[in-house]
């Protein structure tokens, strides 16, 4: 049974933000043996911990391990962000380097003493491959679904039919089940993706930092990226194991559900032992 949502206040560039966090399996961190993997999720550009439905969980379970799931600021129950505030090309490093580090000292992980793991789609994919990068000692093993390592011309033009979707549809009305406020999470993600500064994004210079193993996981209809994005990070991350699914869309979790955790567990039963579950 997952544990109930709970609240943390993090200190976020001298400021205090809301974060919206869940723990699966352990009623605390504390209650469970410290070399139990811990595996963090983090959501997509639209994702909130509510969007994740069930999956997580039910990939804990196949793995054995705890999990935490969590809304950035901006998404979920989590602070939104204000009308005025724009978040600059720069926002997934804030993420990676600032807010996660702050939401996991908050909550009184420990990384130095825990096995911790990411576990990323999307941008939430791009945001694990920085902590990844930046805090090497810390991170355990990385997988990353639909990652962006760079900005291609199809992630601009899908983006930007959503953007009419939202301005000429029900998905405003549909967000509005998984963020309280769901122009915050919307016009966030999407003013910057489609701003021009944005184009020339890149991840790649950082990927070379990363020394643990990771499996990175593309849909050949992945309608935001294609697996030229796999292939620079392979580039980058020599030990990168590249997973590519048929039938599927920018969504593994959703599209392939059984084959994606099938995969996820032979990749990490290969890493760590029964005994340290």
């Amino acid at each position: 049974m997952n544990q109930p949502v709970e609240w943390v206040d993090i200190d976020w560039a001298g400021r205090s933000v809301r974060i919206e966090h869940q723990w699966l399996k352990p009623t605390s961190v504390r209650a469970e043996p410290v070399e139990a993997p811990l595996m963090v999720f983090l959501h997509e550009g639209l994702g909130s911990l509510a969007m994740w439905k069930d999956f997580p969980k039910t990939l804990c379970d196949a793995l054995g391990c705890r999990g935490l799931v969590y809304s950035r600021p901006g998404y979920g129950q989590s602070t939104p962000r204000a009308a005025e505030e724009v978040w600059g090309p720069d926002f997934m490093h804030r993420q990676a380097l600032e807010v996660l580090p702050a939401l996991l000292d908050a909550l009184g992980i420990d990384t130095h003493k825990q096995s911790l793991w990411l576990f990323g789609h999307s941008d939430g994919a791009s945001i694990a491959l920085l902590y990844a990068a930046h805090f090497p000692a810390h991170v355990k093993g990385t997988v990353v679904l639909a990652p962006h390592i760079n900005v291609e011309d199809i992630a601009v033009q899908s983006i930007t039919q959503t953007r009419a979707a939202y301005l000429t549809t029900d998905l405003r009305q549909r967000l509005s089940k998984y963020h309280a406020d769901p122009d915050s999470a919307f016009w966030g993600w999407n003013r910057i993706w489609l701003a021009p500064a944005f184009k020339s994004w890149s991840i790649e210079a950082d990927l070379s930092r990363i020394t643990c193993p990771v499996l990175a996981v593309q849909g050949r209809e992945d309608e935001y990226g294609t697996m030229q994005q796999l292939y620079g990070l392979k580039h980058a991350v020599p030990q990168a194991e590249l997973l590519e699914l048929p039938a599927c869309g920018h969504s593994p979790q959703r599209d392939q559900t059984a084959l994606l955790i099938a995969s996820v567990s032979e990749f990490f039963s290969q890493l760590v032992s029964p005994f340290s579950r």
